[in-house]
């Protein structure tokens, strides 16, 4: 393997092409002496046809393209695209993707699951900006967890660029909407093109729960691979 600088540890970041949202959310939680690089795999529609067609045509492609600049560690930010391969597929291809790239991998999904477990609540809440198909998926994938899904609740987005045009006051409208009269005790807002960190520090105060969100848990997960903690904003204020 090639020298690597003291001086700075590098992510190495694979994420759907259409996301505007996650290297933002990353490079504002970064620490000094960490950097950010970024691979794309083509994606233009949330449907797990689409879905799957982007991990079987372009992840390969995307990870060659990581592994050449020596990452530190790797983060596969893409909830849904691990949720539609399942937990063994996921798991498949995350160790492929450590051998080729010498380096800990940390997949969306992985993160979610230690961040929700870490609460440990009995009952979860789940909004997405999602179609049913895809929300299914989660749901199967939190409840293989043990975990008690007692509402999800989708968007209905199909054209993930469209996702992020979703503002932060939106999402809380949209969960005030959604969770009316549901008992709950954790708030998980998936997908990482989603504006779901803005919106967690709001989402929090209305709801009195701890809120985990895909990008947040990603980072936090990310970063401890590698013995930072992510420099997160103070939370706004009502």
């Amino acid at each position: 393997m090639a020298a690597q600088s003291a001086d700075w540890q590098r992510i190495g970041l694979i994420v759907p092409s259409s996301n505007t949202v996650v290297e933002t959310d990353f490079q504002r939680a970064l620490p000094p002496g960490v950097t950010l690089h970024t691979a794309r795999m083509f994606l233009a529609e949330t449907t797990a046809e689409a879905e799957r067609r982007m991990v079987y045509d372009h992840v390969p492609l995307a990870v060659a393209d990581i592994a050449s600049l020596h990452p530190h560690v790797v983060v596969f930010a893409c909830t849904s695209a691990g949720a539609v391969l399942g937990a063994e597929g996921e798991a498949r291809l995350m160790a492929e993707m450590a051998a080729q790239c010498q380096a800990p991998v940390v997949s969306t999904n992985s993160a979610v699951g230690e961040a929700i477990a870490r609460h440990a609540p009995r009952r979860v809440a789940v909004l997405t900006p999602y179609i049913d198909e895809l929300n299914a998926a989660i749901r199967a994938g939190l409840e293989r967890r043990g975990l008690n899904v007692v509402r999800i609740a989708g968007l209905g987005i199909t054209d993930n660029f469209a996702i992020a045009e979703v503002t932060p006051n939106e999402i809380v409208a949209f969960a005030e909407r959604e969770l009316v009269g549901i008992a709950f005790d954790l708030l998980f807002v998936s997908c990482t093109n989603f504006r779901a960190v803005e919106a967690r520090p709001m989402l929090q105060q209305r709801f009195g729960v701890p809120v985990v969100t895909s990008n947040q848990a990603t980072i936090d997960a990310a970063l401890a691979a590698i013995g930072h903690t992510a420099r997160w904003p103070a939370p706004a204020m009502a």
